[in-house]
């Protein structure tokens, strides 16, 4: 059940940020980034304006791994950008260290435990009330309440962090960048090449079939079930594992909203597309049923 029909996708507050390419595009102009399938690569389209400072740096957590690139200014000069991406980089370790539900002692198995409150630290009130406005948006198809043992964001705990790393990269004057995590991204402002980020997402599962193009200057990816393995969602209203669908993948400004909507949409199967309404944020790109 592909959801390729749709032609543009619009952001709410200003110009459109993210537009779909005619295939066409796609064979004269490489991808900067490639999303979806078994792999997911970046493709280096040129290098660096003379004014820019272009990085790419991968780190590993104990849950996943991210690349960050930045297309920096000048001015700000290389151990500017140092500085920016260390601090980028310390922000994806600490949300791990903190906030990783599979940590004894982070803050969110202490919440489990009943040993803090919600709201004994900002960044996990935040965390919370992103979930809990989720199982709302969602009609409780994505619920980090219903696992055993209690609370667990990590329907959308990496795109948080992403969210989170690429905030501490605008507050150093980074304001053209894209942060990836296995099938999911966010980017902001120009590629090195200095256009729009140039996104390819491919089918999941069939790599016959071209992948759907998009230029972003801002926005993210988040997708669920890629792989292809299953039982790695459960039905919150069962319990069972979701087996509805082998892949779903959603756009939208907030890599974390786009994450925990893409869960959902895994788990609830064709029902989840009708959070998806024309004057909504987000929107499905794909949500393929298993055969």
């Amino acid at each position: 059940m592909p959801i390729d029909e749709q032609r543009r996708v619009r952001w709410s507050d200003e110009q459109p940020r993210t537009r779909w390419v005619d295939q066409s595009a796609f064979l004269s102009r490489r991808p900067d980034l490639r999303l979806g399938g078994r792999s997911h690569k970046l493709d280096r389209a040129g290098g660096a304006a003379a004014d820019r400072i272009s990085v790419q740096h991968t780190v590993r957590t104990s849950t996943a791994e991210y690349t960050l690139l930045l297309n920096a200014p000048e001015w700000l000069g290389r151990r500017g950008v140092g500085e920016a991406l260390r601090d980028a980089v310390a922000e994806l370790r600490a949300v791990d260290l903190t906030y990783g539900p599979n940590r004894p002692d982070s803050l969110v198995s202490k919440l489990r435990r009943g040993e803090i409150g919600a709201g004994s630290y900002p960044p996990l009130a935040d965390l919370v009330d992103r979930c809990a406005a989720m199982r709302a948006a969602t009609d409780g198809w994505f619920d980090a309440w219903a696992v055993p043992g209690g609370f667990d964001p990590g329907g959308l705990l990496g795109g948080w962090a992403v969210e989170r790393a690429a905030a501490r990269l605008r507050a150093a004057g980074v304001h053209d960048y894209a942060v990836l995590c296995g099938a999911d991204l966010t980017v902001r402002g120009h590629a090195a090449h200095g256009g729009p980020w140039r996104v390819a997402v491919h089918h999941p599962t069939d790599a016959r079939r071209a992948p759907l193009v998009l230029e972003m200057t801002a926005g993210a990816v988040g997708t669920s079930g890629v792989t292809g393995r299953r039982g790695h969602v459960v039905d919150p209203h069962t319990g069972e594992p979701a087996d509805q669908l082998v892949a779903a993948t959603v756009v939208g400004p907030d890599l974390a909203v786009a994450d925990a909507y893409a869960t959902a949409l895994y788990a609830a199967g064709p029902a989840g597309l009708a959070w998806f309404r024309n004057d909504s944020d987000y929107r499905a790109l794909f949500a393929h049923r298993r055969r």
